[in-house]
């Protein structure tokens, strides 16, 4: 096994891991991008005189210690580039999402008073120049993909071959000036301004220092081996603080091969061609691929779906027993592994919110090798992982090093309490926000916010956020993530929003997953126009009735949703009703949709809507429809309130 310590201790920042890797290592592959459908390979070597570049033109901007450099787009080998390139120069990296509205965008540039932003291509680059003066101090975006580019005249841009050519004429001049600037980085300061999963309206940007995330990636290495062998496809965004861990710090570390996608389109056909070791998704990429395969079920033929059904009752039976069923293998699953490019999995996680039970062992029973993980962006991300072999899909596993510490502050008289963390390599505290770090941070241990316990095997079980759980007016509490994650496993549901706190009874607003309903309605010959007038169909409707009565018959009564109805829209991050990583903001969506919610618990059967909806590209959509509430009875049977 590799010395992961003893490397950090080498190289203890993102530039000098680097020049390590390509002095040791230059000829190795470190870097595949696709483009235009072949894969481009990147060495060390490559990788190296890119982020080398990058660096002195940075230096030759103007730019240097201190200042804050941003990044935005899709995941690329120039995003890394230029991230390892600002650290090179004493600068700060802040990762821009790539979906960012304008107003988020101005407010973290100007927040962080960026002067230069790289930016992939034309989309994020058109979305730069629209902020004009409510980013006052930027002064140059430097972009990758030149197409679409030279219809724009504005003394701000530059291409990034421009860009590196100033630096390749710097160096010429000046070579050894880069080492010097290599030598000079230290791996306790801040390096990366991380965003935070901006649960408020702004979100908080928590200072890391590349050293920590380094020792902390031997930490996590140390609990679960990767190596140069190892191959892994980047596709969650790269302002997450996982994909940070992992492209970043644990690639840079353990030299596994980082592979980055053409599109997200392509994500899946790009996946099969590299057939990838190792992967990490978030659980909605987890749920996505299990509705898809399920959706595909019902488009195959009555023998394909039989077999279909009896792979999976094999599989899963086998599952409950820890085994793995040799006639589910042979009838499905092996063929199932080949068509998702899971072929060669060693290792697989989910992270960044809750996986429901269903979806995991879905995966488990398919034979991938999937395991949970938990952390928050100030903990570097994760610090717990299942053991290998000892996989509890209702926990999240244990710390992953003694040097973890976690503890449950508050607990009730079953256990449940704050989960509150604190381990060696923590977060520096929120740029521009003592009073923020003081609040978060007691006496060095991290308030995370979430509400857990450790079972009988020492596993932490995390429940919810301790400001989401709820408590209904009779007195019985319960998790709306628990009962939302169970309901995502059907196929039909893209999103769900659990209500109830303070009420007789729960009740759900949910979101179809149009891609696969959509199917399902041409297959039965039944039209629609739009995503509101399917959502509205009452087969549609029935249904959805029978998803909800099925999840409803797992729960214990006092859980069960009386009632529910189909939004006439998908929840949207540009909306504001989720985070960039997919979390409902509860509060954001109990005040929009507040008529709607109050007409669920006055017991009325339609609810009229008249709205607009607004499209990201600034276009609008007047919608008016008719939202059918189903009664499907209960506790606190909501219609005896409308009486």
């Amino acid at each position: 096994m590799m010395d992961y310590a003893g490397r950090v201790a080498q190289a203890d920042t993102y530039p000098k891991m680097l020049r390590l890797n390509a002095k040791e290592h230059g000829n190795e592959i470190a870097l595949r991008e696709k483009d235009l459908g072949l894969w481009r390979l990147f060495t060390w070597s490559d990788y190296q005189t890119r982020v080398r570049d990058f660096a002195l033109g940075l230096l030759e901007m103007g730019l240097g210690r201190g200042d804050v450099i941003g990044i935005i787009g899709d995941n690329r080998p120039d995003w890394v580039a230029a991230e390892v390139a600002t650290h090179a120069i004493g600068g700060l990296s802040l990762g821009l999402y790539r979906d960012v509205l304008d107003e988020e965008a101005s407010y973290l540039l100007n927040y962080g008073e960026a002067q230069l932003v790289f930016a992939e291509d034309e989309e994020q680059v058109d979305k730069l120049l629209t902020l004009a003066d409510r980013a006052p101090k930027l002064k140059h975006i430097i972009y990758s993909d030149p197409r679409g580019m030279r219809k724009y005249d504005d003394p701000r841009l530059m291409s990034a071959e421009s860009f590196a050519e100033l630096g390749r004429a710097r160096a010429a001049r000046e070579p050894e000036l880069y080492d010097r600037l290599v030598d000079a980085t230290k791996g306790e300061d801040v390096a990366i301004l991380c965003t935070t999963s901006g649960t408020t309206s702004h979100p908080k940007l928590a200072m890391l220092a590349a050293g920590r995330v380094l020792g902390h990636c031997a930490t996590y290495l140390a609990f679960d081996p990767k190596g140069p062998d190892d191959e892994y496809v980047s596709v969650l965004p790269l302002p997450w603080i996982m994909e940070q861990v992992y492209v970043l710090g644990k690639g840079l570390l353990c030299r596994m091969k980082i592979n980055f996608v053409e599109e997200p389109d392509t994500m899946m056909n790009d996946l099969r061609e590299i057939a990838p070791t190792f992967v990490l998704f978030a659980p909605r990429v987890w749920e996505s691929i299990a509705a898809d395969v399920r959706a595909k079920v019902m488009d195959a033929t009555p023998l394909k779906q039989r077999l279909f059904d009896v792979g999976m009752k094999s599989g899963l039976a086998a599952l409950e027993h820890g085994k793995r069923s040799g006639l589910a293998d042979a009838i499905l699953f092996r063929a199932l592994r080949d068509r998702l490019g899971f072929t060669r999995l060693r290792s697989a996680a989910t992270g960044g919110a809750a996986l429901g039970p269903e979806t995991f062992k879905f995966f488990q029973a398919m034979g991938v090798p999937l395991r949970t993980l938990y952390g928050q962006t100030e903990l570097l991300g994760a610090y717990t992982l299942h053991p290998e072999g000892k996989v509890d899909p209702d926990t999240t596993g244990v710390p992953m090093s003694d040097e973890v510490e976690i503890r449950i502050d508050n607990a009730d008289v079953h256990g449940v309490g704050e989960i509150v963390v604190r381990h060696p390599n923590m977060f520096l505290g929120y740029y521009k926000n003592p009073e923020a770090s003081v609040a978060d941070i007691k006496d060095g241990w991290m308030l995370s916010g979430d509400a857990g316990y450790f079972n009988a095997n020492q596993q932490l079980v995390v429940i919810d956020r301790i400001k989401d759980l709820a408590e209904t007016s009779r007195g019985e509490r319960f998790s709306p993530q628990f009962i939302e994650n169970k309901l995502k496993f059907s196929p039909y549901i893209a999103e769900a929003v659990v209500l109830g706190a303070g009420r007789d009874a729960l009740a759900a607003m949910i979101c179809i997953r149009y891609s696969i309903i959509s199917k399902w309605a041409e297959k039965n010959r039944l039209s629609f126009t739009t995503y509101s007038d399917l959502a509205s169909r009452p087969e549609v409707y029935a249904l959805l009735r029978k998803e909800v009565e099925t999840v409803n018959a797992t729960l214990p009564p006092a859980q069960r949703i009386s009632r529910f109805l189909l939004l006439y829209k998908e929840l949207d991050a540009d909306d504001g009703e989720l985070t960039r990583t997919r979390k409902v903001r509860r509060s954001v969506i109990n005040e929009k949709y507040e008529g709607i919610i109050d007409a669920i618990y006055r017991g009325d059967a339609d609810i009229p809507v008249d709205t607009v909806i607004r499209f990201q590209d600034g276009t609008t959509q007047r919608v008016r429809t008719t939202l059918r509430v189903v009664d499907l009875g209960g506790p606190g049977h909501m219609a005896e309130a409308a009486e």
